[in-house]
């Protein structure tokens, strides 16, 4: 089965670092690309790719402001990834826990020995 485009699936669009490493700049507030390329040490045609897939799938909005095009993320859009990982996020809360109460019952063994 062939993969989707990544710029029509947010899954695969954010399978790629460096898009992740923009998403999570961009996380706390808007910001131009040039803001952007300083931060994350990326050259200027690179993360403006990536911030075209990213606006293809919908993970970021942009706007102007005068010559400068201001990019955010899209919290609604950003949902769906938020929610599928969540269903890991459990998994490995169980597994941690589970791993908790056998230490802590060897521990209480030790101790009665």
């Amino acid at each position: 089965m062939a993969r989707a485009a990544t710029t029509s699936d947010a899954f695969n669009a954010v399978a790629e670092p460096r898009r992740r490493e923009i998403l999570n700049y961009l996380a706390l507030q808007e910001r131009p690309v040039g803001e952007i390329v300083a931060s994350l040490g990326l050259e200027q045609p690179s993360v403006s790719k990536h911030l075209r897939v990213l606006r293809g799938v919908g993970l970021v909005h942009v706007r102007r402001e005068g010559r400068r095009m201001l990019y955010r993320t899209n919290a609604e859009a950003l949902r769906p990834l938020h929610e599928w990982t969540k269903t890991f996020e459990r998994f490995w809360q169980h597994q941690l826990s589970r791993v908790k109460e056998r230490a802590e019952a060897k521990a209480m063994a030790l101790e009665k020995a």
